[in-house]
């Protein structure tokens, strides 16, 4: 038997806080390239990149992940130091332990034994990894499938260990996520005294009608995959800081989790239509973070539902919430994209953890995922 706690406890000990890889990368091709992976690294900037690979025939599988983590926060909020794995109570601590260097180090440890057992196997298995999916991913998996592409090599099937299990492992496969649209906006007004607004030009006033628009608007139905688009404003600043000053500019940042029944030039055409109806003076800047994806075709997924039925005794429900994933990047290409991964409780948070039986097991579900696809 494999274990996979020691590696995640490497991977974990390395601060590898978004775009720093901090030698992660290394230790997987240490673990990998006895077993018939052949390494490459495609760095692009600040971002480190990947490309693990067993085999020169199609299909291709690849699993997908990200080394790089969020920052850990007050240090002092933490039970234990985050780039130290802690074991407390059946729970491995530590920032990555759930999102997602426990992924990446179950799919190690499930290809390790596969291959030990199945030494000759029909089409290919790859790891892609990267640096850079919590930061910009601008120089990550995007960039490396547009490599892959131009050398005709196509990805069949993607797993993507990110964190979709919910209350309990392996209770949801993702089969897609939404688009996720970016605005950057300012209003401008004129500044001036509050005791004479007749002199100045509020545009915190000017954009408010706009705004309780903006937020009611009905953008669609959604559709048997996706729930309805949504616009949430993150981010709203204006002023001084004095309270006798009446701004000149006011700073919106918005973002529209859009279903597959709108795209990119709707969505844009229908905000703009809104502010122009207020006649206001303002400057947007976009940003597509990623179209929505579905996958309909089932193979992956049964192949999935398989292992977590064997495995685990139940089946997974089929969902697309939750925010943008790296599948966005591979799904273009025509891949059947799914991901499957452990629970998303505490990504991100203080004393992130996941539990030890839940990390075997999940290295188990994927070993069992890839006895279902690949043909030995």
């Amino acid at each position: 038997m494999i274990d996979t706690l020691p590696l995640l406890q490497q991977l974990i000990a390395r601060p590898s806080v978004t775009p720093d890889d901090a030698g992660c990368m290394e230790i997987l091709c240490d673990q990998l390239q006895p077993y018939g992976f052949d390494a490459e690294f495609f760095d692009f900037e600040d971002t480190r990149n990947l490309w693990l690979r067993n085999g020169t025939s199609n299909p291709l599988l690849v699993f997908l992940g990200h080394t790089d983590v969020v920052p850990p926060g007050p240090l002092d909020a933490w039970d234990s130091a985050p780039f130290d794995p802690n074991i407390r109570d059946g729970y491995l601590y530590g920032r990555g332990a759930a999102d997602m260097k426990s992924g990446i180090a179950a799919f190690t440890t499930a290809c390790q034994r596969f291959l030990s057992n199945n030494p000759t196997i029909t089409g290919s298995i790859a790891l892609l990894i990267t640096s850079d999916e919590e930061g910009c991913a601008l120089n990550g998996t995007v960039k490396v499938v547009d490599k892959l592409m131009n050398r005709n090599e196509k990805i069949d099937w993607c797993l993507v260990g990110e964190p979709s299990s919910t209350n309990k492992l392996g209770d949801t496969i993702k089969i897609g996520r939404r688009g996720s649209l970016c605005g950057t906006l300012r209003i401008t007004g004129t500044q001036g005294h509050v005791a004479y607004p007749h002199l100045a030009e509020n545009p915190i006033h000017s954009f408010s009608k706009a705004l309780v628009e903006l937020t009611n608007e009905i953008w669609d139905q959604g559709n048997q995959y996706f729930p309805p688009t949504s616009f949430q404003i993150s981010n709203i600043q204006a002023g001084t800081g004095a309270e006798n000053i009446i701004p000149g500019n006011l700073d919106i940042s918005f973002n529209l989790r859009f279903s597959s029944q709108l795209n990119e030039t709707s969505i844009k055409k229908r905000v703009h239509a809104i502010l122009d109806k207020h006649g206001l003076n303002y400057q947007l800047q976009w940003r597509l973070s990623g179209n929505p994806f579905i996958t309909t075709q089932t193979k992956l997924a049964d192949a999935a539902q398989s292992a977590l039925q064997e495995v685990l005794g139940y089946r997974a429900n089929l969902e697309t919430g939750g925010g943008t994933s790296d599948g966005r990047f591979v799904a273009p290409t025509g891949a059947q994209v799914i991901e499957l991964g452990p629970i998303n409780e505490t990504i991100h948070k203080v004393n992130e953890r996941i539990a030890l039986e839940d990390l075997e097991k999940l290295s188990t579900v994927y070993e069992k995922f890839l006895i279902n696809v690949i043909k030995t």
